[in-house]
């Protein structure tokens, strides 16, 4: 008995082995939505477009970025926790997406039990920039500035409480000024509220930044690298700038519902990292001062609870809260 029981069970794993590579071959299905919760014209929204088309080649099917911005990437994720658990909905998030649960209370979702890591994507430094008008020439003169008008200055951010926040709370508090946020639902807009003049200064992704820095619409100050970008040769990180080890990195990925089978999830991880491989996507990321950064999904959902944890003892420091 105990000998058919055993081949019993042996032949239950195999189907079920069977029926997960029946899955994984038969995704995609149907058209895959990506969902950017940022308006166009951000680091996010330029990732999907780039990765798009090669993913759209390797599923033989329509891959159709949607934009879905709104509370603070809140919008976006409840729409893909709605979605059928297929994979055929994928969100495409920045870290302000492991923020989110560690400063609301009112969260529509649990970001690590309805959210299964797909693969991150890519990383890259962020560069503080300010405009022209600004009396500041590097971070000394900026901090100068800031203590002789205290809370006077403000920054842009693409979202309320982000990676890009912290960074720059990092910074009001290692260098002891006070700033004033002034958040908006993405990047671009953030960049061009600072070129109009509506806010003294721009923390952002140098996907954001690098064209009107070149341009002369926005002056770099800092990066917040330990090193120089090599997108902006001209700008000092901060570490060079007088705050030796300050470092800021933003960082961007993929996650689906978590009920997704583990065999489909597997196969968008392995067909994102082959995408991040081929040479007209790694020039377009490149261009745009982004670095490919695949992981596994195991990889990455150790990478986001490592990540909650760091932003905590930060986010509890400085008593940050949206409600």
């Amino acid at each position: 008995m105990r000998i058919k029981s055993l081949s019993l069970l042996a032949l239950a794993l195999l189907a079920a082995l069977s029926a997960g590579r029946v899955v994984a071959q038969e995704f995609p299905s149907k058209n895959v939505r990506v969902i950017v919760p940022f308006p166009p014209g951000g680091a996010v929204d330029i990732i999907a477009r780039t990765l798009a088309p090669s993913l759209g080649r390797a599923w033989s099917q329509n891959v159709i970025v949607e934009n879905r911005a709104g509370g603070n990437t809140v919008i976006g994720a409840e729409l893909v926790v709605r979605a059928p658990a297929d994979g055929h909905t994928l969100l495409l998030m920045a870290s302000s997406f492991t923020i989110n649960p560690l400063v609301r209370s009112n969260m529509p979702y649990d970001t690590l039990k309805d959210f299964s890591g797909v693969t991150r994507i890519a990383s890259n430094p962020l560069v503080i920039s300010i405009h022209p008008s600004l009396p500041a020439k590097n971070v000394k003169s900026l901090v100068a500035l800031a203590r002789a008008r205290p809370g006077e200055l403000t920054f842009a951010t693409a979202s309320i409480i982000g990676g890009q926040r912290l960074a720059m709370e990092l910074f009001k508090e290692a260098a002891g000024i006070e700033l004033v946020n002034v958040p908006y639902n993405g990047g671009a807009p953030a960049a061009i509220a600072v070129m109009g003049g509506h806010t003294s200064m721009l923390v952002a992704n140098i996907t954001e930044s690098a064209t009107h820095i070149a341009s002369g619409r926005l002056r770099g100050i800092a990066v917040t690298s330990l090193a120089r970008s090599d997108h902006l040769p001209d700008v000092p990180s901060m570490a060079e700038s007088g705050y030796p080890g300050f470092e800021a990195l933003n960082w961007f990925g993929a996650v689906a519902r978590s009920a997704t089978p583990r065999t489909v999830i597997e196969r968008l991880s392995a067909d994102i990292g082959r995408s991040l491989q081929l040479s007209e996507v790694k020039d377009i990321l490149g261009k745009e001062g982004l670095a490919p950064a695949p992981t596994s999904p195991q990889e990455f959902d150790a990478f986001m609870q490592n990540e909650m944890r760091r932003f905590e003892r930060i986010i509890t420091t400085l008593k940050l809260k949206m409600n």
